[in-house]
């Protein structure tokens, strides 16, 4: 059988996590890897040779985890891919499987926690978002609820590792975020009595100012919490005890973001990503000192870190040019990369340009061997609370082999360039990113890097919500558009939307988007449908409740009544694939289009 080709042996690279321990049997851990064909949850006890597959999902695990004994593998299961299911546990050396909060409704997962007694859990159901708690795997019983969100970890500055924010050492407490006086973005602190539901505490930094939680103190008695705020713009560390009130800054002089992700076991030092300008750093903070440490890695994206038992930190990194592996604060490996498939490419250069309101854009820029002008990709991000970082994307290595130059733009929205740079898209969608966007592909032509009649928009979710709206609005700048999973009709994709996204819609747009349709029809793809001039492929998900495929059926109609050329790509997971194979045939699918549509060396 002949070899596969380049952009598909990369594709087929597999992936693990970093492996997650708990605290009283950290020589236990889970790790999730797709090694097998899908993203699957593992069993791996240090000195093994290799990880144990425990889960057989038919879409791929989206989250796993481990109880705080080693007892236990826990995931959520997912059976369509729509990202609404149940918490599901099995012995860590294999067995059925059986429901960790028995009784409570399926729904979308908003936060796990796990203790030696109990599960907490936040679910959310088409009536709101619900804390449930488990004791002993009893049957579980709601403490809380609420039609905004609720819900702890779930930002992309949460990274991989077990997760101390639900339940406090001696799991007297639990800790989730809420929206803030119906503002589902900029959160407040809420702590409970698991057991009662009682509150126990609170924190907020008032209106417009979010805080958010990162971890318990390890020691049990000790109810110190790490959290970070936003009260400097950039995101900030800090420590709050909510039995005594007392809260300190941590102070730090890096610029751009610090965000606490650990304690040290003896809760003097706490561990701290530096994110600034789309690379990440981790530092040792002394508490008693208040001095900072750095901590030796390859430069890139930290995906996960967390402190060991014995003082050392483990983590996984990677870069534009290198795929992620798995490493400790020595350099050593701690678990080597599955076998198969392609794992370097071409590094990426940090880019900087100016947009027409006058502010410094920060972006990502790869190009092929050779000179310019290349055709241009313009990778657009999804969130919009997210951006790319200097990390390992194999479509972007995939569309380098075709002969494009890549750009990727932290457009306004974006996180990781402070709270004015986040928030100023609240109430103003679309319009800004899209401007920005466009500004670093004229950048990239006077620069003479892209070919300006060779220029090609791309993005998932949020990013393709921006390339159908760019292409609508700007038709005459494109020879070819990719939109994945995209908003393509606003005010038709919010009812059967999750409750999450219905939540950040309702705070983004300002308002549920039924009361104000005058300026959702002026922020939707659909309504420049019939200035759309260049070929687009959009690619869709059967189940998706983020971008609902109802609506994008119809923007696609619409184009085409409208004389549009656009091709169809649909597949019966969800918002993303977690399947090998799948993930193959969507890219095979996009490379074909582009191969037929843009002019390639």
């Amino acid at each position: 059988m002949p070899e596969p080709p380049l952009w598909e042996r990369r594709f087929r690279a597999p992936t693990r996590t970093l492996p997650v321990w708990g605290p009283a049997a950290p020589e236990r851990t889970v790790v999730r890897s797709d090694e097998e064909g899908s993203f699957q949850a593992y069993a791996w006890e240090l000195g093994a040779d290799r990880p144990s597959r425990r889960t057989d999902e038919p879409v791929g695990v989206i989250t796993a985890t481990i109880s705080a004994d080693g007892s236990i593998v826990v995931w959520f299961s997912d059976p369509t891919g729509d990202e609404s299911g149940r918490w599901l546990a099995a012995p860590f050396e294999g067995g059925e499987p059986r429901d960790v909060f028995p009784g409570a409704p399926n729904g979308w997962p908003e936060g796990l926690a796990l203790g030696r007694e109990l599960a907490v859990g936040v679910i959310a159901d088409r009536n709101g978002f619900a804390v449930h708690v488990s004791e002993r795997g009893g049957p579980a019983t709601e403490i809380l609820r609420h039609p905004d969100v609720i819900g702890f970890s779930d930002s992309d500055l949460h990274l991989e590792g077990f997760d101390r924010v639900g339940l406090s050492a001696d799991e007297t407490l639990v800790c989730v975020e809420t929206a803030q006086d119906g503002d589902n973005i900029h959160r407040r602190l809420l702590v409970l009595d698991p057991r009662s539901g009682e509150e126990a505490g609170s924190v907020a930094d008032g209106s417009g100012l979010g805080v958010s939680a990162f971890g318990w103190s390890p020691i049990p008695g000790d109810q110190r919490m790490l959290l970070t705020h936003e009260r400097d713009d950039a995101t900030r560390p800090g420590v709050w005890n909510p039995t005594t009130g007392e809260r300190s800054a941590l102070e730090v002089d890096l610029p751009g973001d610090a965000i606490p992700v650990d304690w040290w076991p003896d809760a003097r030092s706490v561990l701290l990503v530096h994110l600034f300008r789309g690379r990440d750093r981790l530092y040792r903070y002394d508490l008693e000192r208040g001095t900072l440490t750095e901590i030796a890695h390859p430069a890139g994206e930290i995906h996960g870190a967390r402190v060991r038992p014995d003082g050392r930190v483990w983590l996984r990194v990677s870069s534009g040019g290198h795929a992620p592996v798995l490493l400790d604060d020595t350099g050593a490996e701690i678990l080597a990369p599955a076998p198969g498939g392609v794992r370097e490419g071409r590094p990426y250069r940090e880019w900087l340009f100016r947009n027409p309101a006058g502010d410094q854009v920060q972006g990502w820029l790869v190009t092929p061997p050779g000179d310019g002008p290349f055709p241009l990709y313009l990778k657009v991000h999804g969130g919009p609370s997210w951006l790319y970082l200097d990390t390992w994307w194999t479509d972007v290595q995939a569309l380098l082999d075709e002969g494009f130059a890549v750009a990727m733009v932290n457009y306004r929205g974006s996180i990781g360039y402070g709270r004015a740079w986040r928030d100023h898209i609240i109430g103003n969608i679309g319009f800004p990113e899209v401007e920005d966007v466009l500004a670093g592909a004229d950048d990239l032509i006077a620069r003479g890097i892209a070919d300006p009649e060779r220029i090609v928009i791309g993005g998932w979710s949020w990013g393709g919500y921006i390339t159908l709206l760019a292409l609508g609005m700007h038709p005459d700048r494109f020879v070819a558009g990719v939109a994945g999973v995209p908003v393509g009709d606003y005010l038709d994709s919010y009812d059967d939307s999750a409750p999450s996204l219905q939540a950040y819609d309702r705070s983004l747009a300002g308002g549920v988007v039924h009361d104000i349709p005058e300026f959702i029809a002026e922020r939707s793809p659909i309504t420049y449908v019939d200035r759309v001039g260049a070929p687009v492929l959009v690619l869709v998900g059967e189940h998706d409740t983020r971008c609902v495929p109802a609506q994008v059926y119809r923007y696609v109609r619409a184009l085409k009544k409208a004389g549009g050329d656009v091709e169809l790509y649909s597949y019966e997971q969800g918002h993303s694939s977690y399947v090998v194979d799948e993930e193959v045939r969507e890219w095979a699918a996009v490379l074909e289009f582009l191969r037929a549509r843009v002019p390639l060396p």
